[in-house]
């Protein structure tokens, strides 16, 4: 790949500190920058300095091509026996008048909403409740094939199987090998926070660790099975927790090669125990995908949830190390919008996505969960009977 003239500038700057140059040396011929290294983007790189060196390796993996996908999501319950300080979605269980639980009737119901529906993948994560257990979710994921065997079944993250799998009294492996079995196909992934005790215990300290995050993924992985991971930035960490939380998924996708895309998650403050805790600056969301791109070397794909931070953030976000914006996700959904996220009903007609994209001087790809394309839609043209998608359900409490 051709250096750019940015690039070159960046080079030859007599303003650039040595040690930001010798990481910039270092993107350029494709070398590994250290846990130091990365802790120094973070206290003294600029943000145009991010963006050159994070759009090289774009550019170098993905050339402009930029993913999404067509999905919808099913939370099977905003009740959970967790008690997450950052948390705006979840209710306790005391507090069961303020929620909502899904039989497997009701979710079923969800799937066939989209029967003649292009979508490739159903989304499935909440909260976590004794009644949602192995049997429960092997009988949902089973029967969710049978009815629609195409459909690819993403669902669950590592907090709801460590609690079911303890429930149940089996190991990780034997855990995941059921699931598999039962029809789930890949992980999501979400309930990472950040990995180091220090901050886990301050903000999630009743779920599993971030050892045992890691480990019920490298299971997965070890059966030849597909994963995401998330990091959940801008709260009470420092940046040396956010590098520590990349070195530990850096470390295990070496080992497994497992995971696909890495999804940083902006926290956000309304409704919940820390919204003391300012949010963090469209500048540093956007440095945090930069790094991320930079230091996860052996990560395909850096994704931004346009629906948690906006559709500009998203598109902006795209000159800065992303090549994913997620799905046409539907207004389903209250993740985000219960957590204060610009989106309150974060809904997109493929065709809207398609332009969003463009828009951004990028090269719009459908893909599946796999990230196998699609469709191609650099030079597509709509029809009027293209361009809305998705039907509006019923929020159940």
């Amino acid at each position: 790949m051709e250096v750019s003239e940015n690039f070159q500038v960046l080079l030859n700057s007599p303003q650039l500190l040595p040690e930001l140059k010798q990481i910039a040396e270092k993107v350029l011929h494709n070398q590994r920058i250290t846990f130091d290294e990365g802790v120094l983007l973070y206290e003294k790189a600029e943000l145009g300095y991010m963006g050159v060196l994070a759009n090289y390796i774009r550019q170098k993996k993905h050339g402009d091509k930029t993913y999404f996908n067509r999905n919808f999501h099913i939370e099977p319950t905003n009740l959970c026996v967790y008690d997450c300080k950052f948390c705006s979605y979840s209710r306790l269980i005391k507090q069961r008048a303020d929620g909502w639980e899904y039989t497997m009737e009701e979710m079923l119901d969800i799937v066939k909403k989209y029967d003649g529906q292009p979508v490739t993948e159903v989304h499935i994560v909440g909260g976590v409740l004794p009644q949602y257990d192995v049997p429960f979710y092997a009988e949902l994921f089973s029967r969710i094939k049978a009815h629609r065997p195409d459909l690819h079944v993403k669902a669950l993250t590592p907090v709801e199987y460590h609690y079911i799998f303890k429930k149940a009294k089996i190991d990780y492996a034997t855990g995941m090998k059921l699931m598999k079995d039962a029809g789930l196909e890949s992980m999501p992934g979400g309930g990472a926070e950040i990995f180091h005790p220090e901050i886990r215990e301050q903000i999630a300290k009743d779920k599993c660790t971030g050892d045992q995050w890691l480990s019920i993924h490298e299971e997965w992985h070890k059966l030849g099975m597909r994963s995401n991971a998330t990091m959940l930035y801008g709260h009470i960490e420092q940046y040396w927790h956010r590098v520590d939380h990349m070195e530990q998924l850096r470390q295990l996708q070496d080992k497994t090669h497992g995971f696909q895309t890495f999804i940083p998650l902006k926290f956000r403050n309304q409704d919940n125990q820390m919204s003391n805790v300012p949010e963090s600056n469209v500048i540093e969301d956007l440095r945090n995908y930069a790094i991320a791109r930079i230091y996860l070397d052996n990560f395909d794909h850096i994704k931004a949830y346009w629906a948690m931070i906006s559709r500009t953030t998203a598109q902006l976000s795209l000159n800065f190390g992303v090549d994913d914006i997620d799905g046409t996700l539907d207004d389903t959904t209250k993740i985000y919008s219960m957590a204060g996220a610009e989106e309150q009903t974060p809904a997109m007609s493929t065709k809207e996505l398609v332009e969003l994209i463009k828009n951004a001087g990028r090269h719009p790809i459908e893909r599946d969960t796999l990230y196998n394309v699609v469709t191609d839609y650099n030079d597509y043209q709509f029809t009027e009977a293209e361009k809305p998608r998705f039907y509006k359900l019923p929020v159940v409490n």
